[in-house]
């Protein structure tokens, strides 16, 4: 029954965090949307910051399951944009929790978070390990830094231009995916046609 709750919880705060973001985000709101009282919910969680690393960690476990179940044999290339198509999936259906880069008092608990901490040092190894697989085999530009491309991949799971895209209502969800996927990896400079 614990458990239970305690994915609820989770569940909310995931989904406020992706409606609303973490500053406007409430504890009031995540105990009326769970069917609890406040009080109730600070036992499982003390601060706003506690369930915002809540549904961080949750999310690393997700990224992590994802990452483990790609196909062992897809070219490093692929991984990549497999986890990118699938991270603005989620952002795309409000299942993305928005955090705000600035906020030392949730940098702080997130910093402090065993489990969000050595679930995020995991995926970020292995897929940066597809970064340099992909840089080699000249898939990637091997100029940049694989710092660099580790970041650019992680931002799309926050990118603005989904929404934007999302709300001209000219594409379909997989539409624009795809048209961001190719200015992540393709850029946007002008290709030279194929040769006949």
């Amino acid at each position: 029954m614990l458990q239970a709750r305690e994915d609820a919880i989770i569940q909310a705060v995931n989904r406020l965090l992706a409606e609303k973001g973490f500053d406007l985000m409430t504890v009031d709101e995540v105990a009326a949307e769970v069917g609890i009282a406040k009080a109730s919910l600070y036992k499982h969680f003390p601060s706003k910051e506690d369930l915002a690393a809540a549904a961080m960690v949750h999310m690393i476990s997700r990224a992590r399951y994802f990452l483990d179940h790609l196909p062992i044999s897809a070219k490093p290339i692929d991984k990549l944009k497999s986890l990118v198509r699938w991270m603005m999936g989620l952002q795309l259906t409000g299942q993305m929790p928005s955090l705000p880069s600035q906020n030392s008092s949730l940098r702080a608990n997130l910093i402090a978070n065993k489990v969000y901490l050595e679930g995020l040092i995991q995926v970020s190894d292995l897929i940066g390990e597809w970064i340099v697989e992909a840089q080699k085999d000249g898939s990637l530009c091997q100029q940049t830094q694989p710092i660099v491309v580790l970041y650019t991949l992680y931002s799309r799971a926050c990118d603005p231009v989904l929404e934007f895209l999302k709300a001209g209502g000219q594409h379909t969800d997989d539409e624009i995916i795809e048209i961001v996927i190719a200015t992540c990896f393709d850029g946007l400079s002008a290709r030279q046609p194929a040769k006949s």
